[in-house]
């Protein structure tokens, strides 16, 4: 919008420097100060000359205008989106701000609820815990139910069941396909 502010500018500074020798020259032939017939005829040239070069730099102006209210025009509608883009803006962060506290007093909660809980535990077995739910997409332990591993879905097979029937009920167990912790329970099946 500058740069064809300024074309508009140049163009209209050179429509006025135009018209005014234009006024001058016809000044001067109205006034009879040109007696000589051919400087006459050669002023008369260059008055023509000069209404066409009017016309055209008046054309040259239109174009320009027009070119620049299509910019202020394109200038206003961006304006406006940018406008409506930073209101969505302020409300989706707004809201991502209100979640994320109830997200942050959601997870106060649960901590302060898991803390009786892991009360006592060892502390190698906790470690293993987070560790795992870590790497496993937040499940680091598995209910072991009708046979199957609550985190990977798979049946265990016999060998592996018997393995775990065996096993003293404070062993911690793991899922041979996903490292899981599994936690047995009356519903595991053994």
């Amino acid at each position: 919008m500058e740069d064809l502010t300024a074309e508009q500018a140049k163009v209209d500074a050179d429509v006025e420097q135009v018209k005014t020798r234009r006024t001058r020259d016809r000044d001067r032939m109205d006034q009879g100060l040109i007696s000589n017939p051919k400087d006459l005829q050669r002023m008369q040239h260059e008055l023509e000359s000069l209404e066409r070069r009017i016309t055209s730099l008046e054309d040259q102006e239109l174009e320009v205008m027009e070119r620049l209210e299509e910019a202020q025009k394109a200038h206003a509608d961006l304006s406006a989106r940018v406008v409506r883009a930073d209101e969505r803006l302020e409300t989706l962060t707004a809201e991502r701000d209100r979640k994320s506290a109830a997200l942050d007093a959601d997870l106060a909660e649960v901590l302060a609820a898991r803390a009786p809980a892991v009360a006592g535990m060892p502390e190698d077995l906790l470690s293993l815990y987070d560790r795992l739910r870590e790497l496993k997409g937040g499940v680091g332990a598995a209910a072991l139910r009708a046979r199957e591993c609550g985190g990977c879905r798979l049946s265990l097979d016999p060998a592996e069941l018997t393995r775990i029937r065996g096993a003293s009920m404070d062993e911690v167990i793991r899922c041979e396909e996903c490292q899981r912790i599994l936690v047995r329970t009356s519903e595991s099946g053994l």
